[in-house]
């Protein structure tokens, strides 16, 4: 049994079955990949902090072993850095993130703001996505859930909280940016509209902004999807920690009939 999302070696990560995804027992989940790139460009943006993160899923990554990449360089207060994964000499993925040098101000928080949470995690309230399978993987296994407000089990906005049960990297403790972007990607998941069994949800793209870094192991995602005619969505979050809101993150949804979709379609872009 593993006890990590990966193993990371020089510049490749091999993924365990706990990154595997929902829909195909041979590929990640996004969370994970994105979540990796992450924790690469922190490393090498230190000692300014990623308040800002967009992942590009270019195609479905696979449970093999990736080629990690990480370029950028920061200047006095900002840096701008570039990740990529790849399976098999091809890109599977890229991240682009904003560093920040930070500075403690001496403002008082809005108190709207400091006021604003979500219902704590319980215990009784587990959180389920229909349609999801119950195997080992990502959502399953290497992440925990709660239900916060709404419902999975019908359509419409809802929010939970999700914690890293494992390491994301043997060995490594979980960065707090590392755990915003590893529940940001279930957004998508909690807030759906269009019933799984009948529907395709491939989100393209992940962004994650923080305002601050989250504050302990538990991640609230307060999500609401809203998918058009032409077959496009767009997924948009509130983050929060026990504290408070922490930032906010957008995906961006393509979205087909089950039964129409096609092999050549699906390898277009990563499912989730």
């Amino acid at each position: 049994m593993s006890d990590s999302v990966y193993v990371v070696a020089d510049d490749v990560a091999q993924p365990t079955e706990l990154a595997r995804g929902p829909w195909d027992p041979n590929a990640q989940h996004g969370g994970a990949p994105a979540a990796l790139m992450a924790t690469l460009i922190e490393r090498l943006a230190a000692p300014q902090s990623v308040f800002r993160l967009t992942v590009e899923f270019l195609r479905p990554i696979p449970l093999k072993p990736l080629t990690t990449g990480v370029t950028g360089s920061s200047g006095r207060a900002a840096g701008r850095w570039a990740a990529s994964l790849a399976a098999n000499g091809r890109e599977v993925a890229r991240a682009q993130a904003l560093s920040c040098r930070t500075s403690p101000l001496d403002i008082v928080v809005p108190l709207h703001a400091a006021a604003e949470r979500l219902p704590p995690p319980t215990v009784d309230k587990p959180l389920r996505i229909p349609g999801m399978p119950e195997q080992r993987s990502f959502y399953y296994t290497a992440m925990e859930a709660r239900l916060a407000a709404g419902s999975v089990t019908a359509p419409g906005p809802a929010a939970g909280w999700f914690r890293l049960r494992y390491p994301l990297i043997a060995g490594e403790e979980p960065t707090p940016l590392v755990r915003a972007v590893a529940a940001a990607d279930f957004a998508s998941g909690i807030s759906w509209v269009l019933p799984f069994g009948r529907y395709r949800y491939v989100n393209a793209d992940l962004t994650v902004y923080l305002r601050r870094m989250p504050i302990g192991e538990w991640i609230g995602v307060d999500a609401v999807t809203t998918i058009d005619a032409p077959g496009v969505g767009v997924t948009a979050t509130r983050l929060f920690d026990r504290d408070g809101p922490v930032g906010g993150a957008h995906q961006t949804l393509i979205v087909s009939n089950a039964d129409t979709e096609t092999a050549g379609s699906r390898s277009a872009a990563r499912e989730t």
